[in-house]
């Protein structure tokens, strides 16, 4: 499953994979894929201090990158309690009804939430990139799009490649035109954030797009099939996340949440705005039901409705009220039939991958 930029960035196979989970990171990278560490809840920089130093420890001198949250457009003076303030009370009230309503227990006394909306802001990251940029990393993904020119001026400076995520051709071309160096060209299909294109027909107009820049594909993709489809469509290699979440390395920090993955079937996913006031695709639950029903507030748009559920959804968690826990995980979810080892799921891509290039040199005659 080797590419042009595959060989460029010195990894076997074209095979990126993008985790919360260090351990995760680290095994996909060992096994000669790209592992990629996603830096959105090291609001501490110590903490990413400390992950990037376990990582150099467990990749065996192989490469890896981070990916970041960070928007394209600068947003001056604008604190937590600035937003907090924007919050109107009615949905406040509906959060506490909700939470009510299947009995989900307070916090303790002094105790925070999990996820805030720190993690989602500029300075944040600018903090993340000061910490990793002291690391040999070899590439800095955007889960945004393209970050601010002087970033991606700094990551070349660095020889540290530079992606971003597009849902359409439209935005690939405009992240080509900001100077990155990589698209992933992230279908409908995916979990997290997603635009309304398939990864089928995004892939190729992606490519065509912004041709010769190297584009990988995104979304739905869990079997060395896919991988194969992805590089006959043009992609020069796969951005994956959702098949890792239930590898056995991984730490969801909640049993139940590994259980409902690996019970849940392809259509058991929505795009909803329920998490952060965008559309990302999540476990179907309860809580999701909740915030979709025409009859309630709807959600706010983003920064208001992440920092609006962000104690709930800690609590949901922390107490697995299990109607309402979820996750963001794509429609590929319904292949995680199993906790199998990182090595495990990539011995199976690279043979799925070889029974694809079989079936296709039998059709060609050349088998």
């Amino acid at each position: 499953m080797q590419t042009e930029l595959s060989k460029k960035l010195g990894v076997e196979h074209a095979v990126f994979g993008f985790t919360p989970f260090p351990a995760v990171a680290a095994a996909i990278t060992r096994a000669g894929g790209f592992g990629v560490l996603g830096a959105v809840r090291y609001t501490a920089p110590d903490d990413l201090k400390r992950d990037l130093d376990w990582m150099e420890a467990h990749t065996d001198g192989k490469p890896y990158g981070l990916d970041v949250v960070m928007p394209a457009k600068k947003v001056e003076g604008v604190t937590e309690a600035d937003v907090e303030a924007m919050i109107p009370e009615g949905h406040r009230q509906f959060v506490r009804e909700t939470l009510a309503k299947y009995g989900v227990p307070e916090l303790a006394e002094g105790e925070a939430s999990g996820w805030r909306i720190t993690g989602w802001m500029e300075q944040v990251a600018r903090t993340q990139l000061d910490v990793a940029f002291d690391y040999p990393i070899k590439l800095l993904a955007n889960a945004l799009g393209s970050p601010p020119a002087d970033v991606i001026e700094r990551a070349h400076e660095k020889g540290v490649l530079v992606a971003a995520l597009a849902g359409s051709a439209r935005h690939a071309l405009k992240h080509k035109e900001a100077g990155i160096d990589i698209v992933v060209a992230q279908g409908y299909e995916a979990g997290g954030h997603t635009g309304e294109i398939a990864s089928m027909v995004l892939t190729p107009e992606a490519v065509e797009a912004v041709a010769p820049l190297p584009v990988l594909s995104a979304g739905g993709i869990g079997s060395g099939e896919q991988v194969a489809a992805a590089l006959a469509l043009g992609a020069q290699g796969v951005w994956t996340g959702s098949i890792w979440l239930t590898a056995a390395e991984a730490d969801m920090h909640s049993r139940a949440v590994t259980e409902k993955l690996l019970a849940a079937g392809s259509g058991d996913t929505v795009r909803s705005r329920a998490l952060t006031g965008k559309p990302a695709r999540q476990l179907r639950t309860e809580w999701t039901d909740a915030w979709d029903d025409p009859h309630g507030p709807g959600t706010l748009p983003m920064p208001l409705q992440g920092l609006l559920v962000a104690e709930a959804l800690t609590r949901i968690q922390k107490y697995e009220v299990e109607p309402l826990l979820g996750t963001p995980v794509g429609q590929i979810v319904g292949r995680m039939n199993a906790e199998r080892p990182v090595q495990e799921i990539f011995d199976d891509l690279t043979r799925g991958f070889e029974r694809a290039l079989d079936r296709l040199n039998r059709i060609a005659g050349r088998a």
